[in-house]
């Protein structure tokens, strides 16, 4: 038989275990509040080259407050955005500011001043604010001179301009204030040795896109040539390739070349159908007049 004791405690169990059961059940059955958050996050990404690149911030906005020398003072720490400490992070080597960075994810920290800023990068991520912050985690800290904005920016905005194979800049706006970090990535030294084993290997060769990689990255423009030569040699009617190859030459400063090459793709531009036609008739007919 079970004791009068026992049988108390088993019912205080009991009991405690359904009101810890109903308090659950209300919990989770109560409506949820969610409102909006005063600074929104957001995250910017952008591939330079080849190399992916990834800004994580969150966004406050101005709200008729006087931002940078009060809301956020001059000569200190600032986490460049609100709540968490803005994270960027970047899949290959870069040169930041001119500063040579290894690939990996930063905080962007900012020491905000009238006439310059120091831009920090730390290699401890995640701090709530910059309070936190310590300079010996600096990866890399640089100067730049902030620009006066013609029209205010009312949230806070990071993103990425001037965009190029290898290079770009990661831009600051808010309020009447931007500031542009340059950035620049090695491209040449990541695509080059690609095109010499694709050029060593078996199969298709790539022609065409290594001629005007060469082309367009200022590289030895006679491999670049006999390149787009060997494409050619493949596709005779391709007045696409012909326009680049008219191109190449007017680089290399052989006129007499490129206008051949430019004649040779507008007579065969002048057979083909639909908009391309047009604009290889106009790109050749434009190469002809800038070679005389």
């Amino acid at each position: 038989m079970i004791s009068t004791f026992v049988r108390s405690a088993l019912l205080v169990a009991l009991s405690s275990a359904a009101a810890v059961a109903s308090a659950t059940a209300t919990a989770q059955n109560a409506p949820k509040l969610e409102v909006p958050a005063a600074s929104p996050s957001a995250k910017v990404e952008q591939r330079i080259g080849l190399t992916d690149f990834s800004v994580t911030y969150a966004r406050p906005s101005v709200k008729g407050r006087k931002i940078f020398g009060e809301l956020v003072p001059y000569g200190q720490v600032w986490r460049t955005g609100a709540n968490t400490a803005t994270a960027l992070s970047f899949s290959t080597a870069v040169k930041f500011g001119g500063a040579e960075v290894p690939a990996g994810k930063y905080a962007l920290f900012t020491i905000p001043e009238a006439g310059e800023w120091t831009v920090i990068l730390s290699k401890v991520t995640g701090q709530w604010g910059a309070y936190s912050y310590d300079a010996k985690d600096d990866q890399v800290r640089i100067k730049v001179k902030p620009t006066k904005l013609a029209e205010a920016v009312e949230t806070l905005e990071l993103g990425f301009g001037s965009l190029r194979d290898e290079s770009a800049t990661l831009d600051i706006r808010w309020e009447t204030t931007r500031v542009s970090i340059p950035l620049a990535v090695d491209v040449v030294g990541v695509v080059r040795p690609q095109i010499e084993a694709a050029m060593k290997g078996e199969g298709k060769k790539p022609w065409f896109q290594a001629a005007m990689f060469y082309y367009e990255h200022d590289l030895d423009l006679k491999q670049a040539l006999a390149w787009m030569e060997a494409g050619l040699a493949e596709q005779p009617e391709a007045f696409w390739m012909l326009y680049r190859k008219g191109l190449i030459l007017e680089k290399s400063g052989d006129k007499k070349g490129a206008t051949a090459a430019a004649e040779q793709s507008l007579a065969l531009a002048e057979k083909a159908q639909g908009g391309i036609k047009d604009e290889y008739v106009a790109l050749n007919k434009a190469l002809i007049a800038r070679c005389k």
